[in-house]
């Protein structure tokens, strides 16, 4: 599963920055969401990440945690066991901006690696403003789902080289939060994210976004720096 989520992660990553023409209904709604969460220091969201691929005949569930501090670049994605009543950590990615933690807990071990702080590179934060650079974007309309009302919104990445053609945002209307996002790859293979519980500026502290090794007695850590 850890691979299959960085993938996906490593997919929203790699956009040009060029800008064209976006569509005007889904820049009034775009603009305001992206101001508010840049008002925050930090954001945590429960998620939920599934995957659906047909042509292999696979579909795949897990749950998580994330935690950022958009400014400094520093996150914790925390992956928990689906199947369990209560909440067992199976794998965690975890940057101070500066080194990255990746840890698997079937494995024993935590690989080390320096934060890679290059313009492509991954920052959890985009799921939340990815919609700003590199892509033009698309009113749907109104969908209503559970007696709620989310605003559609398609984003299709303007370079072809990405290997997905297509994403959903799914806006709740009333809270003006996005709900969920789906991902079209284009071997057919569907992601979907779903964001629950957000928190904006949860009390956190520094050892948040550190690998505590003390915690953790018996885990490798494999410094590949």
């Amino acid at each position: 599963m850890k691979n299959i989520l960085l993938y996906t992660l490593l997919l929203l990553s790699c956009t040009s920055f060029s800008y064209a023409q976006k569509d005007v209904q889904a820049k009034a709604i775009l603009t305001p969401l992206s101001q508010k969460y840049r008002s925050y220091t930090a954001i945590k969201s429960d998620f939920t990440f599934t995957l659906d691929a047909a042509s292999e005949n696979m579909k795949l569930s897990q749950v998580g945690t994330l935690i950022v501090e958009p400014k400094t670049n520093k996150f914790r994605i925390t992956l928990y066991n689906p199947g369990l009543a209560k909440q067992e950590i199976e794998e965690e990615i975890i940057s101070d901006g500066k080194s990255q933690w990746t840890y698997n807990k079937k494995d024993k071990e935590v690989q080390l690696n320096n934060a890679d702080r290059s313009e492509t590179a991954f920052n959890p934060a985009q799921l939340f403003t990815i919609y700003e650079h590199g892509y033009k974007y698309l009113y749907n309309g109104e969908v209503k789902q559970d007696g709620k009302l989310f605003q559609s919104i398609d984003l299709t990445p303007e370079s072809d080289k990405i290997q997905f053609f297509k994403i959903r945002l799914m806006i709740d209307k009333t809270r003006k939060l996005i709900n969920n996002a789906l991902i079209f790859d284009k071997n057919g293979s569907k992601y979907k994210y779903t964001l629950k519980d957000f928190t904006p500026n949860p009390p956190i502290t520094n050892d948040t976004f550190t690998w505590d090794a003390k915690a953790h007695p018996g885990i490798e850590v494999v410094d590949l720096r």
